[in-house]
């Protein structure tokens, strides 16, 4: 269905998530995946979504010379617990202090995602209710060593076997946890 409404445009996917390309593979899109690196720096007083908002915006400006037929797709992710926003672990370390954070409490993700043209430039988000049960420091040591989750927001993947282990309860939209919320997105696009 998208794939011929979109046949006028050149998709490009400004992510490295191999979850992010392979949706696009499922919702039947033909796209390149093109990168820019850029420094993930937002103003300090932003919350929430206003954070992913502005990413997800910021990875956009990145790409200065869009043709008249390139739609832009980029977008962002963190995990926001207790008024502070998780991004993605550094190293080992980080990845076990930010899953024992989530142990057993209630924590928000939250998705934006920013599409732009040469005429038109749209932000859209969503924000998952996640809930971790208590984990143990073994369970969380397990996790890191077999799954390295250092690209993910918050530390984790809930399509892994910490999710299947510790999360036993979401409110909102699962593939907004993975990456993108495509519910949206996929209305976004559809109504191009």
């Amino acid at each position: 269905m998208l794939r011929e409404k979109l046949k006028e445009y050149s998709i490009i996917l400004a992510s490295g998530s191999p979850r992010r390309q392979q949706f696009f593979k499922e919702l039947d899109i033909n796209f390149t995946i093109v990168l820019k690196e850029i420094e993930e720096v937002y103003p300090q007083e932003l919350k929430g979504s206003e954070i992913t908002d502005f990413l997800a915006n910021l990875k956009s400006k990145a790409f200065t010379n869009l043709s008249d037929k390139d739609l832009l797709i980029t977008s962002d992710t963190i995990v926001w617990l207790d008024g502070k926003a998780l991004g993605k672990p550094k190293d080992e370390a980080a990845a076990f202090q930010m899953l024992s954070t989530l142990s057993g409490k209630k924590h928000e993700v939250i998705t934006s995602v920013s599409i732009k043209s040469n005429h038109f430039h749209k932000i859209i988000n969503d924000t998952t209710l996640v809930s971790f049960h208590e984990i143990t420091a073994e369970e969380i040591n397990y996790y890191i060593k077999k799954h390295k989750p250092f690209d993910k927001a918050g530390g984790y993947g809930i399509q892994e076997w910490i999710g299947f282990i510790g999360i036993d309860r979401i409110e909102g939209s699962y593939f907004n946890v993975v990456g993108l919320p495509l519910h949206k997105l996929y209305k976004a696009l559809n109504n191009l």
